[in-house]
């Protein structure tokens, strides 16, 4: 196969029922050459074609178990890079469309976290006194500056388990780029809000004295996922008036408040698993994307369970939602014609760093 540069536009007119045609034309060619990855959050049209389906980094688990040549990864860049990064070298990691990115993991790029550990280093000894940990939803060079500085990278799920390892190694953590996980997790380890503070990478020592450094014990990146800042405690409030026998679950990027109002805080493939266990006729308001909620809702609807998304207005995962029918035929067709268009490569001394701290996680947890 060779790599190819290849124009989209001629997919832009296709009709979504063209496109079904020929990415099931496409995939018929390809057999077992290519394997299909879908996000939980993943739109319904294009979710239908997996293969696999699950989070971030449960997915590229499951594409490094496989034999395809090619791991089609219907998520954002981030989630590519892992499977990169996670994949035998004769497997190739792709992303049908490269602007699917992540407005949370652009908050914190390798430039203002490397000012940030100068920074702390004016303050403090940051490689003695510090451990960097990464969300996996940030970009394989923030994975790698972890893996160099004796950090790690986490999971919403395993973040808990994470946060008690660097402890270990070291008083303080630096955790980015959403601060909501990490307050979360700081919270259920028992640390203070005073002893958590938001370092704000645009200002000078993030915004932070050097005595409110120096006691801190968790420095809280100031980033955020968009799609779950939409909710509110006030969603919860109403939901509780209107339904007292209610549950309420909500996914740990969301603020403090909502995760302290709600009944259970876990990771998509958490509350997919909790709701989808928990008994016939009861009623769940779920704090996370829109689609997965839609999903869950008409898979649990025979058991008479009601699944409601707990926004009161529209809010999805937007650059996810970039990886529509159009861009999946347009890659599956070009792979059956020989030609990979959008690899993800991550650099070689990258990829190296990056894994020695997902290396660290998986051991852990």
């Amino acid at each position: 196969m060779q790599t190819a540069t290849i124009s989209f536009d001629p997919f832009n007119s296709l009709s979504d029922k063209d496109c079904h045609e020929r990415i099931r034309a496409a995939r018929a060619k390809l057999g077992k050459k290519a394997v299909i990855l879908c996000h939980h959050y993943q739109r319904a049209d294009v979710y239908q074609y997996a293969d696999l389906t699950g989070d971030s980094l449960k997915l590229s688990r499951l594409a490094s178990q496989t034999d395809s040549e090619f791991v089609v990864f219907c998520g954002v860049h981030f989630m590519a890079e892992v499977a990169d990064i996670m994949t035998a070298p004769n497997q190739t990691a792709i992303l049908p469309d490269l602007a699917a990115g992540c407005s949370m993991a652009d908050m914190a790029n390798l430039a203002k976290v490397e000012r940030c550990w100068r920074e702390l280093n004016e303050i403090l000894n940051a490689d003695q006194e510090v451990t960097p940990v990464t969300y996996i939803n940030s970009a394989a060079d923030l994975k790698a500056f972890c893996g160099e500085h004796g950090g790690i990278v986490c999971t919403s799920s395993n973040a808990g388990t994470i946060a008690k390892w660097a402890f270990e190694r070291r008083p303080k953590v630096l955790f980015f780029p959403d601060q909501h996980l990490g307050r979360w997790t700081g919270h259920n380890l028992g640390f203070a809000m005073d002893e958590m503070v938001v370092w704000d990478p645009d200002l000078e020592l993030g915004g932070l004295t050097p005595e409110q450094i120096k006691k801190a014990r968790i420095l809280l990146w100031k980033g955020h996922c968009s799609v779950h800042q939409m909710f509110q405690k006030s969603h919860i409030d109403a939901f509780r008036a209107k339904h007292p026998e209610g549950k309420v679950i909500a996914h740990p990027e969301c603020n403090f408040e909502v995760c302290a109002a709600a009944d259970y805080v876990g990771s998509t493939e958490y509350i997919v698993k909790t709701i989808k266990e928990a008994p016939e006729g009861t009623r769940w308001l779920v704090g996370t994307e829109l689609n997965l909620v839609d999903r869950l809702a008409e898979e649990v609807k025979p058991q008479n369970k009601i699944v409601q998304f707990m926004a009161t207005t529209i809010c999805m995962c937007s650059t996810m939602q970039r990886i529509d029918p159009q861009h999946l035929a347009w890659t599956l067709e070009n792979l059956a014609e020989g030609k990979v268009v959008n690899p993800i490569r991550v650099p070689e001394h990258e990829a190296k760093l990056a894994k020695l701290a997902l290396d660290r996680m998986l051991a852990i947890s």
